[in-house]
């Protein structure tokens, strides 16, 4: 082989290969060494197997990726894609056997290992498709359809839709485009941040990619070969945020057990049989659980599937997704946009993408802009997107093509913010429009737009939800005591920034939280308080003060709250603030909140932050019960078409997954800063691998 591993300064893996099969084998092989924790975790989490290394927590987990057949899926994705891709599925091969030749010495430097007695498994050719499967399948936010369900049985069918909003499993992001004529080079620009569930190690790699058909720089999911999401080719530049469209749904099942122990499913044109087999999860330090796993004509039973005990017929709740229909990923797409030297090949690259789905941006070094939307959205009744459906009723099938993807000119500049706008006839909730009005607004302020100057939008903390509290909070002057008084004082003189230092921040979330509190415990939701019968899973997007904390701004002037009782409320959460010890600065409490699969014991370590949820700069928590924040931009970047070394970018931690590597967390004091590293691409200012690891041995 003639790979070359070179590094930058931040230990950023730059490749070189002769051909596309080597690069993506060059790919997986460092991935493995710098990560192979991080990809093991993964692939169990893909397969329904982290119980067995993690314990009884992760069982909940486990049991959805069988029921929802995320390997399995894989398997047939990758079947159908040697059919009718077989270069494409050779490069994912490729990539694979990167990973298996790099992983046991990525172990070797992972600690992870030997602390929960893992030893590393083998991938599989399948392996990179059932990652992407089980990162995304909770994109769409299909449990929030059972939300809406018990919001309309509980609390009344005119409350369906009540608490539409960003809900706290969907992840946002921000990204935009501008023109030339709006920068100072005169060339465009493509920049933004992806606002995740931020996980240690981090779910983005910086990572170039380059052989004789391309060199490209850009953001890899650790797992899946290529870029993706976020990518510069040196001519063409793209990037992605999540579309909030709606491509899954729920289907409410009649199951009725066979005197062979076979299932039935009650579908539109009778009882058909249903598949159902046993699968057996082992856990570590516990018994193993045995679990039944059914899949009728709509698709997997996620909720129900093992009936009640005894029962010969029960309800159950199933899955319908794209890849489990059509046995299509969209990897096909990803060759396609590595090789791209236009906005017209990354746009007919993208005609093939399917999950999930998402608003796309790109620019190139000719002048030309893209927006659109990729993905498949399947064509159905209206109420499938917003309810269970009943299963026997033809109504609810699917049409056999998908939606017709809208696209927009970009004049000037473009906003992609999850918010109500390109992907409309695609969803039903969507993020606010706080963020995607206020870079609009940013943006709008100059047309000498820089990779330098652009962080100024990443990092700004300006947040417009806090409006309609503070304008509730005005009208409550009447009968404050002294201390209650000083509090809305204080608030209407606050610049509404949500910088870390700020004590008036600070003091805005307690008030919120006292008055998200109090909303979610009055009577008229006492119904929703009652526990939900599915999954705990689920509880994220089942809990009714998450839900409120994030629909504030709607139920604080509609809903079943009488106004009289929303005006009370305010004025008790002054006085509870009021009454208390003075908040801290925001940044005391709002701190940084990561997902570990093995926790890190010094939680005292994570910092503090600026921003909030619908804030530019987006650090969410959850209003009222704390003020930890799990999500936030899980990278940033600027690419700048005119010249690629001067675009930048930044991930929260590093570029390595080995705690005790010196990049294991060195962009993290940047990343926190609002600051950008520097994206390098003269291979004179690389170092080759060999030597990196020589001068390491000798600080070490």
């Amino acid at each position: 082989m003639s790979i070359e591993v070179y590094r930058d300064a931040w230990g950023v893996p730059h490749l070189r290969a002769t051909d596309p099969e080597e690069l993506a084998f060059a790919q997986g092989r460092v991935t493995a060494r710098d990560r192979a924790w991080q990809l093991e975790v993964e692939r169990h989490r893909a397969q329904g197997t982290t119980a067995a290394f993690l314990g009884a927590a992760e069982l909940g987990w486990d049991a959805f990726a069988r029921r929802a057949r995320l390997a399995d899926t894989a398997r047939r994705c990758l079947e159908r894609l040697d059919a009718t891709d077989a270069p494409t599925a050779a490069w994912v091969r490729a990539y694979v056997d990167g990973v298996n030749d790099g992983l046991s010495e990525g172990a070797r430097r992972a600690p992870e290992f030997a602390e929960t007695g893992l030893a590393p498994g083998r991938w599989e050719p399948w392996t990179p498709l059932a990652v992407w499967l089980s990162t995304h399948i909770l994109f769409a936010g299909f449990p929030t359809k059972l939300w809406r369900e018990q919001v309309a049985t509980r609390l009344g069918e005119e409350w369906t839709e009540l608490f539409a909003t960003d809900g706290p499993g969907t992840a946002g992001s921000n990204g935009w485009v501008v023109s030339g004529e709006r920068t100072a080079s005169g060339a465009a620009l493509v920049a933004g941040d992806p606002h995740r569930f931020i996980e240690a190690p981090g779910v983005y790699q910086q990572i170039r990619l380059a052989c004789p058909a391309y060199d490209v720089v850009g953001l890899a999911v650790p797992g899946v070969p290529g870029l993706a999401h976020f990518g510069h080719t040196g001519s063409v530049a793209w990037a992605i945020t999540n579309a909030m469209a709606d491509y899954q749904d729920l289907y409410r099942e009649r199951l009725r057990r066979l005197p062979g122990g076979g299932v039935e499913a009650l579908g539109p044109d009778g009882w058909r049989p249903a598949a159902a087999h046993t699968e057996t999860i082992a856990v570590a330090d516990g018994e193993p659980v045995v679990i039944e796993v059914v899949e009728t004509d709509r698709g997997p039973v996620i909720i129900g599937a093992d009936g009640e005990t005894g029962s010969s017929a029960w309800e159950a709740v199933s899955l319908r997704y794209p890849p489990r229909v059509t046995g299509e990923l969209g990897f096909g797409t990803l060759p396609g946009l590595l090789r791209a030297r236009t906005v017209a090949d990354v746009d007919a690259a993208l005609d093939g993408w399917v999950e999930p789905v998402n608003v796309v941006q790109a620019a190139d070094t000719r002048g030309g802009l893209l927006h659109r939307v990729a993905g498949h959205v399947p064509v159905r009744d209206r109420a499938n997107s917003l309810r269970l459906v009943p299963a026997w009723e033809p109504a609810h099938d699917w049409e056999p093509a998908p939606a017709p993807l809208p696209r927009a000119e970009v004049r000037g500049h473009a906003v992609m913010a999850n918010a109500r706008g390109l992907a409309a006839p695609l969803g039903v909730e969507f993020a606010p429009p706080h963020r995607a009005v206020r870079i609009d607004e940013l943006l709008g302020a100059s047309a000498e737009w820089t990779p330098e100057t652009t962080p100024t939008v990443h990092t700004d903390t300006d947040n417009p939800s806090a409006a309609r509290l503070l304008a509730a909070v005005r009208q409550a002057a009447e009968g404050l005591s002294p201390a209650a008084s000083a509090v809305r004082e204080r608030l209407l003189d606050w610049d509404r920034r949500m910088a870390a230092e700020s004590t008036d921040a600070g003091l805005y979330a307690a008030v919120r939280g006292a008055v998200v509190r109090r909303l979610a415990g009055h009577e008229a939701f006492a119904a929703l308080r009652e526990p939900e019968p599915y999954p705990e899973l689920f509880r994220p997007w089942l809990a009714l003060g998450p839900r409120v904390a994030y629909a504030l701004e709607t139920l604080l002037t509609a809903g079943p709250v009488p106004a009289g009782d929303v005006d009370r409320i305010v004025r008790e959460a002054l006085e509870e603030v009021g009454a208390g010890e003075p908040p801290a600065a925001w940044g005391v409490t709002h701190r940084l909140a990561p997902w570990q699969a093995l926790p890190d014991v010094d939680d005292a370590q994570w910092p503090g932050l600026a921003g909030d949820h619908d804030c530019v700069l987006s650090t969410s928590s959850v209003p009222g019960w704390t003020d930890r924040s799990a999500r936030a931009s899980a990278a940033r970047y600027v690419w700048d078409l005119a010249d690629r070394e001067r675009s930048r970018w930044i991930v929260p931690f590093g570029a390595s997954g080995v705690p005790g590597d010196p990049h294991h967390r060195d962009q993290l004091p940047l990343w926190l800063r609002g600051e950008l590293a520097p994206v390098t691409t003269d291979w004179n200012r690389l170092t080759a691998e060999a030597e990196a690891e020589a001068e390491h041995e000798e600080t070490r």
